[in-house]
């Protein structure tokens, strides 16, 4: 307030001698604070998407939001809400390169070819399959934006066995907003047939919350042995923030998130 009188003051001394007439203090207007945002716009991304990758263009659809990273050509996060009505029958794999990036942005099918016999990778969905086979654009979680190389281990272990639970909260009444993304910190090596740059993650983290604020947060690491427990992965929001640069929850001011095991059956 002292900075805010000095100010005002000058301006009237100033004011005075030039002949401009400037309000007394009491006169001003009062300024109020806009209101807080409680949820996002974006129906994807419960309090608001993450921010921290302005470099990045960002793909919004009717099923999930992604941040695609050109360099990586993976998304830096995606962000996607289940619902009973978006849960359904098994769909087919059928891989394409995302319509809505350049070649130079993304990989293709061929990409993967061999990936599996070499580095014991599959194609891993970030935004999960059998999460939206209940819409009629299901189809848009094979676009290879929404793939990374994941290790056969991690994506046929604890990665689906998560997806499973949150299928399984959500069908019980609980809807639920999931964001995940990958991590690098140590080199992964190259998949063999790609003819583009790219940078295979070395782990993913994952951020799971109600609308009742709420929440938990996993981080995985690539080489994780298929019989490990998801419920071993729970770690903090801030260290998930940390590790992938980002802002997760940017629109979450004035609430408190709580730490919820039991929204994925874990004890």
């Amino acid at each position: 307030m002292k900075n805010i009188g000095f100010t005002l003051l000058a301006a009237v001394v100033i004011g005075t001698i030039i002949g401009i007439n400037i309000p007394d203090y009491e006169q001003l207007p009062e300024i109020n604070p806009p209101p807080v945002v409680l949820q996002s716009s974006d129906t994807n991304c419960l309090y608001g998407c993450p921010l921290g990758k302005p470099e990045n263009k960002i793909i919004k659809r009717e099923i999930y939001t992604l941040s695609n990273n050109r360099e990586t050509k993976f998304a830096d996060w995606v962000a996607y809400h289940v619902t009973k009505d978006t849960i359904g029958p098994s769909q087919s794999r059928n891989w394409k390169a995302d319509p809505d990036l350049l070649d130079e942005e993304t990989l293709e099918p061929d990409d993967y070819k061999g990936a599996n016999a070499e580095l014991k990778t599959d194609r891993g969905h970030q935004v999960p399959l059998a999460s939206f086979s209940g819409t009629e654009h299901w189809a848009m979680t094979n676009y290879l934006s929404n793939i990374t190389p994941q290790k056969s281990n991690l994506n046929q272990g604890a990665w689906v066995k998560l997806e499973n639970a949150v299928r399984e909260t959500v069908l019980e009444g609980t809807d639920l907003y999931v964001m995940t993304g990958p991590i690098y910190d140590e080199f992964e090596g190259i998949l063999p047939n790609a003819d583009e740059d790219h940078i295979i993650p070395s782990g993913y983290w994952k951020v799971i919350t109600t609308k009742d604020a709420r929440s938990i947060a996993f981080i995985f690491d690539q080489d994780l042995p298929r019989s490990a427990n998801y419920c071993d992965q729970i770690l903090t929001l801030s260290l998930v923030e940390e590790l992938s640069g980002l802002n997760i929850h940017p629109e979450i001011e004035n609430i408190s998130l709580k730490n919820d095991l039991s929204i994925v059956k874990c004890p």
